[in-house]
């Protein structure tokens, strides 16, 4: 009969159990999500860093008077900037500059990785095409470097603020006294270490963010920030490669300034020729003539 009373002592009907929506009885079963593989990992054993630079070095001394015209530019600069500081009597900014030099590096090797990208192609490259670079992703080159320049300034600021720290609001010593301040006082030492520290966390920083970022924007049309982002990401996600291929950046770079300077004529261009090799070894080319990829905005 329809209308018979329903016996509560009977077992209750439970909903199937395949039906998600059921009175909230039954709750539905928790899949786990899909592995995903990451883009930017290639696990690359550090030995890797080495062949980038036999690379760079093969690049370099093909057609190689661009490139070491371009190294020579690079040495006169620096000769004048270093000259500069100590006519105006700004000798204590000489050291924290170059340690800011990690950072602004990638933006000066603009035009030595388009010579390379330009020998991928088959093409011959003139120094002019190496000077008057125009990248695919055009203006946001410009503000790639109005960003490196910032960080570079926020890290001349912090090296002052570290020496007034230990020494307070005095004037610098200068350059003929810095070795006796360094190493001969217990404030000096602490200088030394705390400066260091810091210098090198915004050295790798600088490096993590631009090192892929300008080959990346010359070849591929994106937005600054996506550049800085997926540098970073393709520096933390391959960091064995990445921190062989730093220190020998870094050693090559004590050598140039040892050399008061005249080394980076012919290892600035190895290392701009090798850093396209490293872009190229670890973004690869399936990236290049696609629609912009967007790490923090998506396009609309």
């Amino acid at each position: 009969m329809l209308n018979d009373p329903v016996d509560p002592r009977e077992p209750k009907e439970l909903p199937p159990t395949d039906n998600p929506h059921a009175g909230g009885i039954v709750i539905p079963k928790v899949v786990p999500s899909l592995p995903r593989e990451n883009p930017y990992v290639r696990s690359l054993p550090g030995r890797t860093a080495l062949s980038w630079l036999g690379q760079g070095w093969r690049d370099l001394w093909a057609n190689s008077l661009p490139s070491l015209l371009y190294g020579l530019g690079v040495f006169c600069l620096s000769a004048w900037i270093a000259w500069l500081l100590f006519h105006l009597e700004l000798d204590y900014v000489l050291f924290p500059a170059l340690a800011g030099f990690l950072v602004l590096g990638p933006l000066v090797a603009n035009g030595l990785y388009e010579k390379s990208r330009r020998l991928e192609l088959g093409e011959r490259t003139s120094f002019l095409q190496m000077i008057f670079v125009r990248p695919a992703s055009g203006y946001q080159a410009l503000f790639m470097g109005v960003l490196l320049l910032g960080l570079f300034l926020l890290w001349l600021r912090a090296a002052v603020i570290i020496y007034a720290l230990f020494f307070g609001v005095v004037g610098f010593p200068g350059i003929e006294d810095l070795g006796q301040m360094l190493l001969f006082t217990h404030k000096g030492w602490g200088l030394l270490i705390a400066g260091s520290a810091v210098g090198a966390l915004f050295a790798a920083f600088g490096f993590a963010i631009s090192v892929f970022a300008l080959p990346m924007m010359l070849e591929e049309r994106t937005d600054a920030l996506t550049a800085l982002g997926i540098s970073m990401a393709m520096t933390w996600n391959n960091l064995r490669v990445m921190i062989v291929w730093g220190a020998i950046v870094l050693v090559l770079f004590a050598i140039c300034v040892a050399s008061l300077f005249i080394g980076l004529i012919v290892i600035f261009p190895l290392l701009g020729h090798a850093t396209w090799h490293a872009y190229r070894t670890i973004r690869g080319t399936s990236h290049a003539g696609k629609p912009s990829e967007r790490m923090f905005i998506r396009p609309a």
